[in-house]
């Protein structure tokens, strides 16, 4: 009987599920959508509930997809929106609040305090990461803080945290692994990237109980199985990554130096850097990529928090728009941007600025400014902003990069990429298997069960798209970005100070169905 991997992706807009063959070629896949929560300005939320009851279906409609039974499935992978936190109670598995989405700048005053009190440096040392709202531990700190009851449950270790990955692992497995890998981990402001441990100074700085903490395993091995009336048959559950890591992964960047960018929710660019970590002296993040056979794979990171998001804006927010596909169509109608520029700072800037107070901004609109014109501004914005981080990345590497490869459902965007290899200048290379991060979770697993053998079996997976090479002189683009440049500056410091408070009267009530 054939075998095949399943690899679960579960995202911030949606969850998917998607089998792979030896050949890295997916035969069926199927993928769940689920409300965002927006209870206020600047907080993100999801139920952990749809999380779960999707991720679960996705799973189940890819193996009829691919008419296969869950006993053709060698082992599962999983792969998730990375800091998005979830509480849940040990006894029931019920989510005790709302997820609290990466997004969400509910920390931000938190954030703000610390830095105050002159902890950031310890943060930043330890963790790689800077004192930002985007991380899951000051996300952890304000449920504690917040909702009634719940930190002296949390010190019992009654409640546990996950990121996605460890609550879809406890449920999968009918509550027996609390389990989590380094790349998550690394992500949470609880965990030394050199250690390998999570951190009791960083605990007593954020005022997290360990008892609530999961295991941290390395991200390709068997942690144990699905409960059997799951999906038929218990799956060894063998490989764990957070999403960007995963797509890392999937692209076959195995090497230092080598690079990836996603265009997806948001846009992350990653540079493997070996088995030693590179401080960033350029406000990037410096992070866990992997961790396989007692081996750790460091790498560098620019975190954009908009990008494919702001087209879905475009569409449910604006209706400019009636599918996300529809976009490049529309841009295409017109020449250039007319002088618009888009920045994305919805839910502020990230890498390389950080800037919680930064807001979109649109500026450039005259009376024959059009929807085609705002329309190619989004998708420019994606480009500039990943520059900004590039340029950051290698400066800090001490490398200049040729080629970027990239992933993400944006990178079906012929122009997004063309444009990309234009404004960088370097080569942008689309592999053939676009849904590289759900690939790099397969890949996980299946070298934790011997499906396949080692990375060298990997790279003969990997078959190039289409390459995009930059046209023209390189010249004849920088006054684009040096005109974005400007528009960033306009965004930025547009409120004085977060509107989002740590007064418990800001959140919301708490579920009574838990």
């Amino acid at each position: 009987m054939d075998q095949f991997v399943l690899a679960l992706d579960q995202g911030t807009t949606s969850s998917r599920a998607i089998i792979f063959g030896r050949d890295g070629r997916s035969v069926g896949s199927a993928q769940k959508e689920f409300p965002q929560l927006y209870p206020q300005p600047g907080h993100v939320e999801h139920d952990p509930e749809e999380i779960w009851t999707t991720q679960l279906k996705a799973a189940k409609e890819s193996l009829n997809s691919a008419r296969l039974t869950s006993n053709q499935i060698a082992a599962i992978g999983i792969t998730n929106q990375r800091e998005t936190t979830i509480l849940w109670d040990r006894t029931t598995g019920r989510p005790v609040s709302n997820a609290i989405v990466w997004q969400s700048r509910i920390s931000a005053d938190i954030c703000e305090r610390l830095k105050s009190d002159g902890v950031e440096p310890v943060f930043r040392k330890k963790t790689g990461l800077i004192l930002d709202a985007y991380f899951s531990g000051t996300k952890i700190k304000y449920l504690l803080d917040t909702v009634p009851g719940l930190r002296p449950r949390a010190e019992r270790g009654d409640v546990l945290f996950g990121t996605v990955d460890s609550f879809l692992l406890w449920r999968l497995s009918g509550g027996r692994i609390h389990v989590t890998d380094p790349s998550n981990a690394s992500r949470t402001l609880l965990f030394d990237i050199q250690t390998g441990q999570w951190d009791d100074e960083l605990l007593r700085l954020l005022d997290v109980p360990r008892a609530m903490l999961p295991e941290v395993r390395s991200s390709s091995e068997v942690y144990g199985e699905t409960q059997a009336d799951f999906l038929g048959t218990k799956i060894p559950l063998a490989g764990v990554a957070g999403d960007q890591q995963a797509a890392t992964f999937g692209q076959c960047c195995f090497d230092p130096g080598s690079a990836k960018n996603t265009y997806g929710t948001g846009c992350f660019l990653l540079m493997n850097t070996g088995t030693q970590p590179v401080k960033s002296q350029s406000r990037l993040l410096t992070t866990i990529a992997w961790q396989i056979g007692g081996v750790t794979t460091y790498a560098l990171e620019g975190s954009v928090f908009i990008a494919g998001a702001a087209v879905q804006w475009l569409r449910d927010g604006l209706g400019v728009i009636a599918n996300a596909s529809d976009i490049e169509a529309l841009a295409l109608s017109v020449s250039d941007n007319g002088g618009v520029y888009f920045v994305p700072a919805l839910t502020g800037l990230g890498a390389p600025y950080w800037d919680s107070n930064a807001r979109g901004t649109i500026v450039g609109l005259t009376r024959g400014s059009t929807k085609a014109h705002l329309a190619r501004a989004v998708i420019e914005a994606m480009a500039y902003q990943t520059r900004d981080v590039l340029e950051a990345m290698q400066t800090d590497a001490g490398v200049r990069l040729t080629e970027l490869n990239v992933d993400g459902g944006g990178s079906a965007n012929n122009l997004l990429l063309q444009w990309q290899a234009d404004i960088l200048p370097a080569r942008v290379r689309r592999p053939m298997v676009k849904e590289t991060t759900a690939l790099g979770a397969a890949y996980l697993a299946g070298l934790a069960v011997g499906y396949w053998s080692d990375q060298n079996d990997l790279r003969q997976n990997s078959q190039l798209d289409r390459e995009f090479s930059p046209s023209g002189d390189h010249t004849l683009w920088q006054p684009f970005y040096t005109e974005w440049k400007r528009a960033v500056d306009r965004s930025r410091n547009w409120i004085e100070r977060p509107v989002w408070t740590l007064r418990s009267d800001t959140w919301r009530t708490p579920r009574t169905d838990c």
